[in-house]
């Protein structure tokens, strides 16, 4: 989700970047008194960034809505702070800035453990969104306080949810004897697919970036989902069930065993998913584990030539048509802005479904979260195709989503380390556990 979800948004380049959205003359500082007034928004990498290689920050998202919105609002401008680096400094920043009460406005993290772990600096949104509006939405569940349905709303979801994915070149298995159109339905028929990709071609299996463990993330909640269901993490957030139960050993014991299959290139644990997509254009490999906020860049890349398939569920998997996935993206407006009446007014702009529908406009890879949405703006054929068969699967939100982010920093390391063999599964679901026990107490 987080995919983070579970993404190329992940990763962004490190520094802080800074951009201006508004009429450039404009000053802030002033109060919410009528005056003229800059909002201060910190993203991390999701709803600033670009989805075309090369293009300027101004054509993001964030960038237009913010724009349109100053149109409406001429003393409002908005500022738009690009957090860079990992997931884990950004968390870092974020606590350390609410703590001293001079952080930002608005803050855009991942939805799940990436939005409660700031709860305490968040500001409850039924308070700001009426009821009507909040109805449209889906999704809400995942940015509720402990996930409790009556529970605080820390954040608005923005989009429907990306989903993990391997991505496959058609003409390259077809080249090997393998039939593009019917991949694989099970992890094992996978890897023996791959196997047969390899021999025949000399070629790696794989495509895999795994310096910073998000793959392995990707695939460790995709295969304990198989085993668990839909409710397999919120289960073992709440205690329920335990991360160090046999549904984890075994996810990360197929992961360790793919590890070293080698299938994969062999830089898979230094190449970093900021470096992942370049690489699976250019290079040989026939999969490549990504999620469907590739969709845009995939179908411009490789267009017809694309193909893709959910991570798939080892064979005896209790639920076999699983999804890992969901709404990667939150919006949150702090408890201490300086602007909190331009905040709440941006959020409901943002809660419109129009702005939603530029969203997925622009974006290309994932729906909007409003039922009132217009959905002849999804132009992408890969998109058409997966909301379709979303359709009849089941939707897991993964363990990265769900888990507060201190558990999901070493989850990061540990989903690495487990590739390397530098780790045990056993020992990876026991530390997971310890810091899950002392995260929520």
């Amino acid at each position: 989700m987080h995919m983070k979800r579970r993404l190329a948004a992940m990763t962004v380049a490190a520094g802080l970047l800074v951009a201006m959205s508004g009429c450039a003359g404009s000053s802030g500082g002033s109060g919410d008194s009528g005056g003229k007034q800059q909002l201060l928004i910190w993203d991390t990498g999701l709803l600033a960034k670009t989805t075309k290689s090369g293009a300027p920050q101004s054509n993001s998202f964030l960038h237009t809505a913010a724009r349109e919105f100053h149109k409406a609002n001429p003393n409002i401008t908005v500022k738009i702070v690009e957090q860079g680096g990992s997931i884990s400094a950004n968390y870092a920043q974020f606590k350390a800035a609410s703590i001293a009460g001079n952080g930002p406005d608005m803050h855009i993290q991942f939805t799940g453990g990436g939005t409660l772990s700031y709860s305490k600096y968040l500001l409850d949104l039924n308070s700001v969104l009426d009821k009507s509006t909040l109805a449209n939405f889906t999704g809400l569940e995942t940015v509720k306080k402990d996930y409790k349905s009556d529970g605080a709303l820390l954040a608005l979801p923005y989009g429907s949810g990306t989903y993990f994915t391997v991505w496959y070149k058609k003409d390259l298995l077809k080249k090997a004897g393998l039939d593009p159109e019917n991949p694989p339905k099970t992890w094992e028929d996978m890897v023996a697919e791959a196997k047969q990709y390899k021999a025949k071609t000399g070629n790696d299996g794989f495509t895999v970036a795994n310096l910073e463990g998000y793959v392995g993330a990707w695939v460790v909640a995709a295969l304990a989902a198989g085993d668990g269901g839909s409710t397999t993490f919120t289960d073992m957030y709440s205690g329920k069930t335990k991360i160090n139960s046999p549904t984890m050993v075994s996810a990360y014991q197929s992961w360790a065993e793919f590890g070293k299959n080698g299938l994969s290139n062999k830089n898979a644990g230094e190449l970093s998913n900021g470096d992942a997509d370049p690489a699976f254009f250019k290079g040989k490999g026939a999969f490549y584990f990504s999620g469907t906020w590739a969709n845009d860049g995939m179908n411009k890349a490789l267009g017809k030539n694309a193909g893709y398939f959910f991570i798939p569920m080892r064979a005896g998997a209790k639920v076999s048509n699983v999804a890992a996935g969901g709404p990667q993206v939150a919006v949150s407006i702090t408890k201490y802005a300086k602007h909190m009446d331009a905040a709440k007014k941006f959020l409901q702009y943002l809660a419109q479904p129009k702005t939603q529908d530029l969203y997925v406009q622009l974006g290309q890879s994932e729906a909007s979260s409003n039922k009132k949405a217009d959905t002849s703006v999804i132009k992408n054929p890969l998109l058409k195709a997966q909301a379709e068969q979303l359709k009849t699967m089941t939707a897991v939100f993964p363990f990265d989503n769900v888990m507060p982010q201190s558990v999901n920093d070493l989850y990061y390391r540990l989903d690495a380390s487990t590739y390397l063999g530098t780790t045990s599964p056993q020992a990876a679901v026991q530390q997971l556990q310890s810091q899950l026990d002392q995260s929520i107490g």
